[in-house]
């Protein structure tokens, strides 16, 4: 099945340069691992809240709205569409992301196959 994973962080959390390189390793280690189980199909980093934009369409207008569609200190810094033989091992490989350690990583599974 297919699983997409919601990699959530607080943008206003500052690592100091030996954490910010430790996570990018860690993460680094983990998009290898997960390549070479071949489960991890696509994924992307996500430009900051800051430049988002929420649409809404209300009475048939579209007004002007900025940031993300939910209030929250965590908001979504990226995203993995993974393949896995179900959830059990969709969240397998969601715990071992290093986001799941100081932030959030959402399991979403597809409608479709």
């Amino acid at each position: 099945m297919r699983y997409l994973l919601l990699i959530c962080a607080d943008e206003t959390v500052q690592l100091g340069p030996g954490e910010g390189a430790a996570r990018g390793s860690a993460t680094g280690s983990w998009v290898a691992e997960m390549d070479g189980r071949g489960v991890r199909r696509q994924a992307d980093r996500l430009r900051p809240v800051s430049e988002a934009a929420a649409v809404r369409v209300r009475g048939g207008e579209v007004p002007a709205g900025d940031g993300p569609s939910a209030e929250a200190t965590e908001q979504i810094a990226g995203f993995d569409v993974l393949e896995c033989a179900g959830l059990d091992e969709a969240i397998e490989v969601a715990s071992r992301h290093p986001v799941a350690r100081i932030g959030t990583v959402e399991v979403r599974p597809f409608w479709r196959e």
